[in-house]
């Protein structure tokens, strides 16, 4: 079953506006096409940059290509949780107050992979609720994802100088999260359409 693109479209809005709803600040879709980031994430790899950090190095093009991770893998909905408050105080202000310990902002509240994954499933379930089952697999700093890749790709913001994800909004001040879909027999979302 395939949709006409301008359903396709609405869908692409409902999608975000539902993660917006579940408190992400930001909802982006991609296609898997990590072609670029693939050839600099092998030399970077070659020339050692990776130190001890042997984790970079495993899982083959896994990370650089998401249906080898998880296979039909067609499209990542990436999402992006501010985590700082509204009403921070100024980490100086703290940090000259000898009594006060300062504790760094994502650390704050619950453990942020949980509440990620619970509410990208939450996303899913939504998703379903409109189009019917399908395929999916939701990653938090839970396997070898080129997170920031997808996040600059689906539009949620560009890579720094010092390698995260930065949005104009929010800085860098934020978590990512990756939901893989696959075998998109009812959405076959947003072919050809980049980003949405």
């Amino acid at each position: 079953m395939t949709q006409p693109s301008h359903n396709l479209q609405a869908l692409a809005e409902s999608i975000k506006n539902w993660g917006k709803a579940l408190g992400f600040s930001a909802v982006g879709i991609t296609d898997t096409d990590l072609a670029n980031a693939e050839r600099h994430y092998q030399a970077w790899i070659e020339k050692g940059f990776h130190g001890d950090m042997d984790y970079m190095a495993k899982h083959g093009n896994k990370r650089t290509q998401p249906a080898e991770l998880v296979a039909g893998t067609l499209r990542v909905i990436s999402v992006r949780m501010d985590y700082q408050p509204p009403n921070a105080k100024d980490a100086e202000e703290v940090l000259a107050q000898s009594e006060k310990a300062f504790i760094s902002r994502y650390a704050l509240g619950r453990d942020y992979h949980k509440v990620l994954r619970q509410r990208m499933q939450k996303l899913c379930t939504q998703i379903e609720q409109e189009t019917g089952q399908f395929g999916y697999r939701v990653f938090t700093d839970s396997a070898p994802v080129l997170e920031v890749e997808l996040a600059e790709k689906s539009g949620l913001g560009w890579r720094g100088k010092h390698t995260l994800l930065l949005n104009r909004e929010a800085g860098s001040w934020f978590f990512l999260g990756e939901i893989y879909l696959l075998h998109l027999v009812h959405i076959c979302l947003l072919s050809g359409l980049r980003p949405l």
